[in-house]
């Protein structure tokens, strides 16, 4: 079939790609329903997918992956930059030459009795001036339909290409024989190129998700001067209509996606407060034509973790997924062709298949200490069924950023809040962000890792390189830059519970970060950062928690900082003469402070 566009440079690249992998047939992804429709049904003619019920859950389909391949694979993900130290010391690196070499055999002939699919996409709305386009091509049906979800897919993607330019991300993807020990996600970021091999799992082969919006992005965003982030973006809208918005980071099992769709508390609804999701997971920032940073989500769907997704922890995102879903590795209840995780509710299905393809009895399974649901099972749903989706999610010029919002996961040394002192000293503050672990992690509890901005194993590029970009922006966007702040919804009291409730009652953190924004409320300066007045943070209609255990909740431990400090510094060794001479200069000072 003939190609979607005059562009000749995409279309050289296809024709190399077509004579490696010598597939079949070709296939170029025009993104009509009449195209996807045909190939949903031959995806479940051939059983790579299974039509669920089509009353309850609309246009939904099921897929299992084998049990070798469900999760991103860190230690098979590569940054192949041309020198070593670019990629820096917390990627994997190989030459570019011996990697090309590695693999280009690999890929020879792998789609021989295959169709190739040509999967044009543009991350970010059509015609934004933020957008990118990729081109991916792939011999797996799953991936073309998740990229119909996750991406604006189809002829349209090429109109913020034109017939000239060469400034698309070229994406390869061959599920070959789904064989671990051959797989491989590797980033080219000279050469704007992702080669994924043996896999044919989520995110290691949409290559718009992980690979190209924040590995690849976040290069070019290094040297076009704009940001690629691992952050939610979220609209909160006072009573009197003005909306602002905010970004945050967090490591996972963080509650980013709970809190990128919040339902404030009863009292802010009742008095009018509305959240608005914009993005759940990546923003591309830039500064607008009026100096502030202006960001817009990259994605056009949601590839969220089902277990412990349910009415209670997430409405929205449970909302989401009813109608037009992929759903992988979940259980399936036999009965009506409806799905179930973990924590989906209490009531595992009797007459159950669980994630492997084994038929079970639910109760009896679960009692046994099973899981029916794959820990990282999860569905692809399109943003549009979002209940608090934003009115502005498709606005080219994106939305102004007031804050931007860094947390972990600290049983005591991080308060509740903190507001970083300027923007350097906010870098920092993304810069040491960690998260301790829990016991369902591995053996050790409370070990610190640490995570600068949610981005370490998305970082295309060398660490301390990144951090000096955010330094770099900080002196663009000047006193427009947003304000930076922290949060930490687990501090735990003496017999390790939680202490804050969380969920939608951290709008209530939100309320207070947004009067910061907008100069409305004083703060409390301490050696790490501007804090509320504990009276300052609104705990009307919450059980249990008063201005005293607010003021708990804010109180900040020197000797635990001080181990912190130590901690920081012990980090930063990694980065060598690369670690930009501000942070060290950031360190120093909160040892000063901490030791007044």
């Amino acid at each position: 079939m003939a190609s979607l566009t005059k562009n000749p440079n995409v279309n050289k690249w296809v024709d190399e790609m077509i004579a490696l992998c010598k597939p079949e047939k070709v296939m170029w992804i025009d993104g009509s329903k009449e195209q996807l429709d045909a190939l949903r049904a031959e995806a479940i003619s051939t059983g790579e997918m299974i039509k669920l019920n089509e009353e309850k859950l609309p246009g939904c389909l099921y897929h299992r992956t084998k049990p070798n391949d469900v999760a991103r694979v860190e230690d098979r993900t590569f940054i192949c930059s041309r020198k070593k130290e670019d990629a820096g010391p917390t990627n994997n690196w190989c030459d570019p030459k011996e990697m090309y070499a590695k693999l280009t055999p690999m890929y020879d002939g792998v789609m021989k009795n295959r169709t190739m699919y040509i999967i044009p996409y543009s991350m970010g709305p059509i015609g934004s001036p933020l957008a990118k386009v990729g081109v991916e091509v792939t011999d797996s049906i799953y991936v073309v339909l998740n990229m119909a979800i996750m991406t604006r897919m189809g002829a349209d993607a090429f109109k913020n290409l034109g017939d000239t330019s060469d400034d698309f991300v070229r994406g390869l993807h061959s599920k070959a024989d789904v064989d671990p020990e051959k797989r491989y996600i590797v980033q080219f970021p000279e050469d704007n190129t992702i080669w994924s091999i043996n896999s044919a799992y989520g995110g290691n082969v949409l290559l718009g998700k992980k690979c190209f919006a924040l590995r690849i992005a976040s290069y070019q965003g290094k040297n076009e001067g704009w940001m690629a982030e691992h952050m939610l973006i979220l609209g909160i809208e006072k009573p009197n209509g003005e909306i602002k918005y905010v970004t945050a980071a967090f490591p996972s099992a963080c509650g980013k996606t709970n809190l990128a769709m919040l339902i404030p508390p009863e009292g802010y609804t009742k008095r009018g407060y509305k959240v608005w999701t914009v993005g759940d997971d990546i923003a591309w920032l830039k500064p607008g034509p009026d100096g502030r940073l202006y960001a817009i989500n990259p994605e056009n769907g949601f590839f969220g973790v089902a277990p412990g997704t349910n009415e209670k922890s997430n409405f929205n995102a449970l909302a989401s997924t009813r109608k037009n879903t992929i759903f992988t590795n979940v259980a399936i209840n036999n009965d009506d062709m409806t799905v179930w995780w973990e924590k989906l509710d209490k009531n595992p299905p009797v007459n159950a298949t669980e994630w492997k393809g084994e038929k079970v009895n639910g109760p009896e399974y679960v009692a046994a200490g099973n899981k029916l649901a794959h820990p990282n099972s999860r569905f692809t749903a399109p943003a549009e069924n979002c209940p608090c989706i934003s009115p502005e999610f498709n606005n080219p010029q994106g939305v102004p950023i007031s804050a931007m919002i860094f947390g972990g996961r600290r049983a005591k040394t991080a308060p509740l809040v903190y507001q970083s002192f300027n923007w350097q000293h906010g870098t920092f503050v993304g810069s040491i962000m960690a998260s301790e672990t829990t016991a369902a992690a591995t053996g050790a509890v409370g070990v610190v890792r640490r995570d600068p901005m949610a981005m370490l194993p998305f970082c295309g590029y060398h660490m301390g390189d990144y951090w000096a970009h955010w330094l770099e922006m900080g002196k663009i966007l000047g006193d427009k830059a947003p304000k930076i702040f922290n949060v930490n919804w687990f501090r735990t009291d003496e017999n390790g519970d939680f202490i804050w409730p969380g969920y939608g009652d951290n709008m209530r953190v939100l309320d207070w970060i947004i009067e910061r924004c907008e100069g409305a409320v004083d703060a409390v300066e301490t050696p790490i950062g501007y804090e509320p007045k504990p009276e300052d943070i609104n705990v009307e209609g919450l059980d249990g928690i008063t201005t005293e255990t607010v003021a708990d909740l804010l109180s900040v431990d020197k000797d635990l900082w001080k181990e912190e400090a130590a901690g920081i510094e012990e980090f930063y060794k990694k980065f060598g003469e690369k670690l930009p001479k501000e942070l060290s200069e950031e360190l120093a000072n909160l040892k000063a402070r901490l030791s007044k």
